[in-house]
């Protein structure tokens, strides 16, 4: 605790008026990309897996007061998953947490429960009359399936939602209502999507299921105060937002971090669908009392206790009993992948931002650097002089902004006698205006877009090419960030003098990056943004 308040704050005090895109720019060097099985227990469990979190002010048209949460979940989805494709776990709660007062504990949860049923007259499946014998059909549709027309549906997947007030489990609880339906609680989740000629037209049946006329259900935030309760849910299979050299990556970075071109045939997740869950609340219930500055994280947790039925049914395959225990969290992208040690992921993914003080090594002393300086720099080739992994120990450039926010710029205002509090989260101030679609700059805050990365993250910032640059160095370097865009190096590596800051990271100029393209215009101009699901068969 003492080594990072102390050294955030020497940062902080030196550089409390610095601009706002080098600072926040820093915050995206302990993220390197999406979230997928990235701790060997929750590898066991991909029901319950985060893949990517966004959190965003909206940019669809007359949407400037709301801000946008996505949480996905189950990673790796191949299209043609069948036949049981890929529900979620009714047994598990998944939940979006929003700190606004800076103590790193939830103000708000956004709580997502799950209920699957069989199909047919009378809730036991849809059967055939096969030679006079009633027998069950293997699959979960028994014909194609189109829009207000789903007799052929075998099974059903629906979901609730509520908003708790205070801590996730005590506090404040109230259900998420339609705004349009006579107020009830459960909405329909689509099916996955099978295939072109199950669905002949997929966007018309997701469509059909919502009370909006579009994918989205208009819905009612009674936790919110009077004039903020209006807001929208959407929950159903996408297409996986995120693109990467994900194989080149893992496989000790097996690319050329300096190549100038990028291609889309390179992105191993180009083939694979996630599920999302996606709000979009009014900016004003989320802020709170606060100063317009929120942090966000999404968590998925199970019953403490399983027992396995030795006979089981569809409807009870196991016995689960006693707490929800935590299993998976995500705030900023790859933090549990590259940042964590091994011997710590599973504790991570069961732990709260509030008791991230025990993770600080990882974040003043990170090993990712000097795993890349072993990978690219064995013959002395990038930089024949010595390592070319930043050497200002410790990284006061990370921690300022990666676990406590900057002041003026994405801090957290703490209540009245309290503390900051450290803590990993995606941080979003909510007065910076939202960019319009086609405006938007892939490298975000980096690339004088205020309103992107690591200021939230939106579905086409490319964090990676971000987090490669920054991780190696290169806010100890001059940036045209200054007054009428003039150089301007702020010491924020620790040095006396900018030259100790640029000789502290060597490649600090290098415009590192993974070979991927990624950009806002991949996915849709409104809510829920992401691009619909890759079909099984038919594409």
């Amino acid at each position: 605790m003492s080594l990072i308040r102390t050294t955030a704050t020497a940062c902080l005090s030196r550089h409390s008026g610095v601009a706002l895109g080098i600072i926040m720019a820093i915050a995206g060097a302990q993220a390197q990309a999406s979230s997928h099985r990235e701790a060997p227990y929750v590898t066991q469990n991909p029901k319950i897996d985060a893949t990517d979190f966004y959190l965003f002010s909206s940019y669809e048209s007359g949407r400037e007061d709301y801000v946008t949460l996505i949480a996905n979940y189950v990673p790796l989805q191949d299209a043609y998953g069948g036949p049981n494709y890929f529900a979620l776990d009714p047994t598990a709660i998944y939940e979006i947490h929003v700190d606004n007062d800076a103590d790193a504990i939830e103000n708000l949860t956004f709580r997502f429960t799950f209920d699957n049923a069989l199909g047919g007259a009378n809730g036991e499946g849809i059967a055939l009359d096969i030679d006079g014998e009633s027998v069950a059909i293997p699959l979960k549709a028994a014909g194609a399936l189109a829009a207000g027309m789903l007799e052929a549906a075998n099974f059903s997947e629906t979901y609730s939602v509520s908003m708790i007030s205070g801590d996730r489990r005590s506090g404040e609880r109230s259900a998420v209502a339609s705004a349009t339906d006579g107020g009830q609680t459960e909405f329909a989740k689509p099916f996955d999507y099978i295939g072109t000629k199950t669905f002949a037209d997929y966007p018309a049946y997701v469509n059909s299921l919502g009370n909006s006329g579009d994918a989205w259900n208009d819905v009612t935030f009674a936790g919110c105060p009077a004039g903020m309760q209006d807001g929208r849910v959407f929950v159903g299979q996408r297409k996986d937002p995120f693109a990467i050299a994900l194989g080149a990556i893992f496989d000790l970075v097996n690319l050329d971090p300096l190549s100038d071109v990028e291609d889309a045939a390179g992105d191993d997740l180009a083939d694979k669908n996630v599920t999302a869950l996606a709000l979009e609340v009014h900016k004003g219930c989320l802020t709170g009392s606060g100063n317009g500055v929120i942090g966000a994280w999404t968590t998925a947790s199970r019953p403490q206790a399983t027992i396995y039925d030795p006979t089981p049914s569809f409807e009870s395959p196991e016995v689960t009993g006693g707490a929800y225990v935590q299993l998976s969290r995500l705030g900023n992208p790859l933090v549990n992948e590259v940042v964590i040690g091994l011997p710590d992921k599973d504790r991570f993914n069961a732990s709260e931002p509030k008791d991230d003080t025990q993770f600080a090594a990882y974040v003043t002393n990170p090993t990712l650097p000097a795993i890349l300086d072993l990978v690219f720099n064995s013959d002395g080739g990038l930089n024949p002089d010595g390592s070319i992994a930043p050497s200002n120990f410790p990284r006061g450039d990370l921690v300022a902004a990666f676990l406590t926010g900057v002041e003026n710029v994405t801090q957290m205002q703490p209540a009245e006698g309290a503390d900051l509090q450290p803590s990993e989260m995606l941080r979003l101030n909510t007065g910076v205006t939202a960019t319009a679609m086609a405006d938007q700059q892939p490298l975000g805050v980096a690339a004088g877009d205020l309103a992107g990365f690591p200021n939230g993250r939106r579905p086409g910032d490319d964090v990676t090419d971000i987090a490669l640059r920054a991780v190696m160095g290169a806010f100890c370097h001059d940036l045209p960030i200054g007054e009428d865009g003039a150089p301007a190096n702020l010491l924020l590596c620790g040095g006396e003098t900018a030259e100790e800051n640029r000789a502290a990271a060597p490649v600090g100029t290098a415009a590192l990056n993974d070979g991927v393209p990624q950009s806002a215009m991949q996915f849709g101009n409104a809510f829920p943004y992401l691009a619909a699901p890759l079909p099984g068969a038919g594409n």
